[in-house]
């Protein structure tokens, strides 16, 4: 994995080019933002991103966000981000009364609030605001913690009433650049002489850190994210080797260097009980790996945590072959840690695409460094994430269960599947969106949807939104494939048809399109017609028209419903 590159590479990268259809991304910012645009730029389409970026005129925020007619809105951007300075902020509240200070942070959160709701009523694009980097002026001491008259002070509840304002708004995302600037510190992140001759805010080298927090945010809205963590055993996540030391003489615990690998294990437990995937992919004979989990007292992954526990003596890079095809998720959303530089280095070069973290040589500081890479960007949490691993030991029942049968349709028959139809509700709606933004395998158009626009959609007259749920005597599959169907004068289009790729082989699509074929002769149509928009991932739909009976005509596929002939599943209906 690469390390966060320096703002000259990104300046040469704003001139990358990419065959990707364009993203449309708008910066506002109070102060000075031509040197944030160019690392965002440049930082995009140094990943090979296709960006088109609007830049507001200094200081127009209210002025843009405020009128329906401004180039802001002319220029319909996918992404809106907000840069509100600290300085800015500073300077606005040496400029406030006395008396009125002890209500700057809700004041401000309010004027935040509102230029939200502008953004909002005039646009579909998704929003993104900086929180505030801790500026201190030092005027009260250590006891501005004790006085709402200390700007420190009103700075921090207005990084909370961010938090709460986002809360409540889904379209509203925050980059939390207060985290790395934290972190990095004043002295590095801020450069006096710059901002005295310019305005500019943040150094040169704070600048890529913040680029980059728009970067995590928004490839994970447009479904590039990490699912899974695959970690090895011996010195990355205890302290020893267990084939040679015996689990009873393993490093773990609170004393000593062990205390490094228990709070790297508490960490990648608060990673799965958020729905990552944890996976063991190490060089050891499986028994003696898995006597740790079971008989060390300091253990804090236990069996259940892991997902698929692989540990033999193979070569690493074709275990994370078998891995993949157990979980069936891309290479591109793997994170594998190994404290090893050959074995690393070996992944790597035969698996490009699984992201590898150079880990430091003294693992006190595995934690550490793996915290500031931010590699589990998320667009949100639903119950299904918290219970992913449960699904996947439900899975591998499953795959037991078929090694008894056959042939494939007793099998199928034998489990019993019952699938729910539903409307999109308030319930569901999230799940939905996080939905549409995760699937990229069985995805016909490749669609992205917030949680507002698949409201709406709900409320449409025009669409018809289905969702459906699997279970079968193993276990609830949660929602696994989303229909949105609009209807068009004499005809129905299917504008998203997606499905999580851990009902492949059930014949759940056949399911699914009897459903569309039902619902397109209730509503009194005789055509649907459809649309494959072909990316680098959802090659595995790219037939899939043609075996549900559709005709290529064009750049769109036909149904006549008359022609159509019911499939037969074993999945029945609740």
């Amino acid at each position: 994995m690469k390390a966060i590159p320096s703002f000259n590479e990104l300046k040469k990268a704003v001139h990358n080019n990419s065959k990707e259809a364009p993203l449309r991304i708008a910066l506002l910012g109070d102060s000075p933002t031509q040197l944030l645009a160019q690392a965002i730029l440049g930082y995009f389409r140094l990943l090979g991103f296709n960006i088109e970026l609007w830049e507001a005129g200094y200081n127009e925020i209210e002025l843009q966000t405020g009128n329906p007619g401004s180039a802001l809105y002319e220029f319909d951007a996918d992404y809106v981000i907000l840069f509100f300075s600290s300085e800015t902020l500073l300077s606005k509240f040496y400029k406030t009364e006395m008396s009125q200070r002890k209500n700057f942070a809700l004041s401000i959160s309010e004027s935040i609030q509102q230029i939200i709701n502008k953004i909002s009523l005039n646009s579909s694009a998704q929003i993104i605001c900086y929180n505030y980097y801790e500026l201190d002026d030092m005027v009260y001491g250590n006891y501005q913690a004790k006085t709402q008259n200390a700007f420190i002070n009103q700075l921090r509840r207005l990084n909370v009433a961010l938090c709460d304002i986002a809360e409540n708004m889904p379209r509203l995302l925050i980059a939390d650049v207060a985290g790395d600037y934290h972190r990095i510190g004043a002295e590095q992140a801020f450069a006096p002489n710059i901002y005295i001759q310019s305005g500019f805010v943040w150094s040169l080298d704070f600048m890529p850190l913040a680029a980059k927090r728009i970067v995590d945010i928004v490839k994970t809205q447009q479904g590039n994210f990490k699912k899974c963590l695959i970690i090895d055993l011996d010195d990355t996540i205890w302290g020893g080797t267990v084939g040679d030391d015996g689990w009873q003489n393993l490093q773990l615990g609170d004393l000593g260097i062990g205390k490094a690998y228990t709070e790297m294990q508490y960490w990648i437990k608060e990673l799965k009980q958020r729905g990552v995937l944890i996976c063991v992919c190490s060089k050891n004979d499986e028994d003696v790996a898995r006597e740790v989990f079971l008989k060390h007292p300091d253990m804090i992954l236990k069996p259940e945590d892991i997902a698929v526990f692989v540990a033999n003596w193979n070569n690493k890079a074709d275990n994370i072959r078998a891995i993949q095809d157990e979980l069936q998720i891309g290479f591109d959303s793997m994170v594998f840690i190994d404290n090893s530089a050959f074995e690393r280095n070996m992944v790597r070069s035969e698996l490009s695409e699984v992201s590898v973290p150079e880990l430091p040589e003294d693992p006190a500081a595995y934690l550490s460094y793996l915290r500031t890479l931010n590699l589990f960007e998320t667009s949100g949490v639903t119950e299904e994430d918290i219970i992913r691993t449960r699904q996947y030991h439900e899975e591998f029942l499953r795959t037991e269960s078929i090694k008894h049968y056959t042939d494939e349709t007793s099998y199928l028959h034998s489990l019993n599947m019952k699938a729910r139809i539903e409307s999109f509700n308030t319930f569901n709606i999230p799940r939905i969106a996080q939905l549409t933004q995760r699937s990229n395998q069985f995805n016909l158009r490749t669609i992205r949807y917030t949680d507002t626009e698949i409201e709406a959609i709900s409320q449409s007259e025009q669409h018809t939104g289905m969702a459906f749920s699997l279970s079968d005597k193993f276990g609830k599959y949660g929602l696994i494939s989303v229909v949105i169907l609009e209807k068009r004068e004499s005809l129905i289009f299917i504008d998203t048809w997606l499905m999580s790729c851990r009902v492949l082989n059930r014949r759940v699509e056949h399911f699914v399109m009897n459903t569309i074929a039902d619902a397109a002769r209730k509503m009194g149509f005789e055509e649907i017609v459809a649309e494959y928009k072909p990316t680098a991932k959802n090659t595995l739909v790219s037939r899939l028209l043609a075996e549900m009976q559709f005709v290529h005509r064009g750049n769109f596929y036909h149904l006549n419903l008359k022609d159509f002939k019911t499939f037969d599943t074993a999945i029945i209906k609740e």
